[in-house]
């Protein structure tokens, strides 16, 4: 199981939102790149990336930080926040970017998202962000009226390179991540499964190791220091 960093930016900088409210952000870090190479150097292997302004606004918006990181070559990155169009794909993988995370436009236009894994296999991860059972989009601040084991069920015939679900709920809390509906998810498809949201310690990476899921993403745990990045490491291999 992977154990995935994640930076969050917004207007260049590290940041935390706090159950996905702009208005509620604590700032970590001002140097995005500074932060890429510290958790390279504590083993990460993957970089999970949100450009939180592009999630907002619809379109890749913090460009110049992840670029500035995959040119680094240190990391194997995904990015997700804002991507719905087959141009903001293009454009991030020509930057280096290994995979691209798409949540809005798959569940708001399913056949674009369907057309988009056929011409990017392999290189597409679907987010589903869920609030309870039901998927949300447009960067948190809408609910669809898709299930979530659903639409998960719908996309896994895709050719994905993985999905990532994230409790809404749970996201920036610190109160653990959602064990039973991450297990459920990971059981229903065959798409490889990441969990994203809750993780407080590595008590909670021991947690989900045996439900099958490829890997967690985690953040505020590291940046507040109540989840050490080489602990995590060695308690999810």
């Amino acid at each position: 199981m992977d154990v995935i960093p994640a930076i969050d930016l917004r207007a260049g900088k590290c940041v935390r939102l706090i159950q996905g409210q702009y208005d509620c952000q604590i700032t970590y870090n001002d140097d995005p790149v500074a932060q890429a190479r510290q958790f390279h150097a504590e083993g990460a292997r993957w970089l999970h990336i949100v450009d939180l302004d592009g999630a907002k606004i619809g379109r890749p918006m913090n460009t110049a930080g992840i670029t500035a990181i995959a040119k680094l070559g240190l990391l194997k990155i995904e990015v997700g926040g804002g991507i719905r169009d087959e141009a903001s794909v293009r454009e991030l993988l020509d930057m280096g970017v290994s995979r691209v995370i798409i949540g809005t436009k798959a569940v708001s236009d399913f056949e674009w998202f369907r057309d988009m894994t056929l011409r990017f296999k392999g290189k597409l991860v679907l987010g589903l962000d869920a609030r309870g059972s039901m998927v949300a989009t447009h960067g948190w601040l809408e609910d669809s009226h898709e299930p979530l084991l659903e639409f998960a069920a719908k996309a896994d015939k895709l050719p994905l390179a993985a999905i990532i679900y994230t409790d809404i709920a749970k996201d920036g809390m610190l109160t653990g991540p959602n064990i039973e509906r991450t297990a459920s998810l990971a059981e229903a498809v065959k798409t490889p499964v990441i969990a994203s949201g809750g993780v407080k310690e590595v008590g909670d990476i021991r947690k989900l190791k045996p439900i099958g899921v490829a890997g967690v993403i985690v953040g505020r745990s590291l940046y507040e220091g109540t989840l050490k990045l080489p602990e995590a490491i060695v308690a999810a291999n």
